[in-house]
């Protein structure tokens, strides 16, 4: 490897952009020089009102029902995902089924239940008075929070989701840093813009930025400077980041790109950044996290989709719908589809977004593999497994292996609550942290419902 190329980036100066590029050129420099840097990632994807175990079970594979209480089957069910068909709502991420793990059976009883478990869905602690408020009856961490000490990252954690109510713009509703202390879910994506990328601007060049409606006209000098500096490869690969920024030049709405919905004309095009439309808005959050991602801000990102007890019964309008999640939760019905075909096709949305998370990030080339490749992203509802949820089950979807470190393809069903080999949210959330590199055994509270099982521990069975 040349000298040349090697110190190609050594001593570059960056003008405006130099928070957002910096990480960018240091990975290239790094690569330039036959060293890897990749860094572990995690996303949460939060879904309010509930997720009912029987819609994500493939076909072709038998679930024995269980009631919601105790007890339930006894042994671990564990099959192969490569010859199944994945329900609807999840076939987005069809083109990686190699790396998606399933999970049920998983039980969070500690958390209380009812319309939404707030901070405890990603705590696995009791259930307290943070409901939504700023921070007051949080009794722990949360999952997303203790990663961001784990795998810091210039922002430790990005918090970014919506809200039924357009005049907020910050809410506080399922993280926390510690006790009592809630991590902010920015709930207008214009704030969210200008709060992660307006960060990289001082002085004149703030009000630069702020007039600029896409971050790579604000960042023109400093990419033509670095593009002059590259040699072929990292050239290349420069332009795969970019892409994910030029993503944030199309504001517009794409709903008329969604199929299963129940829309008879397609959206008429808005800027999605301020639209009233909740879609919109949430695929524009997607769009800004999966920037944040790959220029490095973050290491921890979680989207948060109406969760919390104050936003949990939002009207998806955007598809079409003109009955609320509340409404659907109690069964009801519009247009001929059954409350089922009504939670498939909000999820089927979701993991629309989530899919185009995975393409960008296996776009971007980061060691010997992709951006993809060290990310794990974990699907979930706020309200376990129902409406009105008593967290007897709490199902997953966990998209990525983090380079092999998990064992994925597979759909994985643990034994019932109070069963030998049963398992809770908690030891999911220590999987995770052990996979971030922490040595912990225990996360949240214990269940005093399952005094005779040992609730320490990650999640053997999907470890590699």
């Amino acid at each position: 490897m040349s000298m040349t190329r090697r110190d190609a980036l050594k001593g570059m100066t960056l003008s405006a952009g130099s928070l957002v590029l910096a990480p960018i050129l240091a990975r290239l420099q790094a690569q330039a020089a036959g060293a890897a840097i990749a860094a572990k990632r995690f996303v949460f994807v939060v879904e309010s009102n509930g997720v009912p175990p029987a819609h994500i079970v493939p076909a072709g594979i038998k679930r024995e029902p269980r009631q919601q209480q105790a007890g339930g089957p006894s042994s671990l069910l564990d099959v192969p995902l490569a010859d199944k068909d994945l329900p609807m709502s999840l076939e987005p991420v069809a083109p990686w089924k190699d790396r998606l793990t399933i999970v049920q059976g998983l039980s969070g009883r500690v958390c209380g239940g009812g319309h939404s478990n707030n901070f405890q869905a990603l705590g696995a602690f009791g259930a307290g008075r943070g409901n939504g408020g700023e921070g007051l009856g949080i009794e722990g961490e949360t999952i997303d929070g203790a990663l961001a000490k784990t795998v810091p990252g210039i922002f430790p954690h990005v918090g970014l989701g919506i809200s039924k109510r357009l005049d907020n713009s910050i809410v506080y509703n399922v993280s926390a840093w510690d006790r009592n202390k809630g991590l902010p879910t920015i709930v207008k994506p214009d704030l969210a813009y200008s709060t992660l990328f307006g960060s990289v601007a001082n002085g004149a060049a703030k009000q630069e930025f702020a007039a600029k409606n896409n971050l790579l006209d604000f960042l023109k000098d400093d990419v033509k400077r670095a593009e002059s500096r590259l040699a072929g490869a990292e050239r290349e690969q420069l332009g795969a980041y970019l892409e994910t920024f030029e993503t944030l030049r199309n504001r517009q709405s794409r709903l008329n790109e969604i199929e299963h919905t129940l829309r008879e004309k397609g959206p008429v095009a808005s800027d999605k950044y301020t639209s009233a439309v909740e879609t919109d808005r949430l695929d524009a959050m997607f769009d800004i996290g999966a920037a944040a991602l790959v220029c490095g801000l973050t290491n921890v990102l979680t989207i948060s989709s109406a969760a919390g007890v104050r936003d949990f019964d939002i009207t998806f309008k955007g598809l079409g719908l003109n009955i609320d999640k509340h409404s659907i939760g109690h069964g009801g019905s519009y247009q001929g589809k059954t409350w089922a075909d009504l939670y498939n096709i909000i999820r089927r949305y979701h993991f629309d977004r989530i899919a185009e998370l995975c393409r960008k990030l296996e776009k971007v080339k980061e060691g010997d593999g992709t951006m993809l490749d060290n990310t794990v992203i974990v699907y979930l509802s706020d309200g376990a497994e129902s409406h009105h949820s008593r967290c007897w089950e709490w199902p997953m979807v966990v998209l990525g292996n983090l380079g092999g470190k998990l064992k994925t393809g597979r759909y994985v069903d643990y034994p019932g609550y109070g069963q030998k080999g049963h398992r809770t949210t908690a030891n999911m959330y220590v999987t995770l942290l052990q996979l971030a590199g922490s040595t912990r055994e225990s996360f949240g509270m214990a269940d005093p419902g399952l005094k005779d099982l040992d609730q320490h521990g990650p999640l053997a069975e999907l470890l590699a």
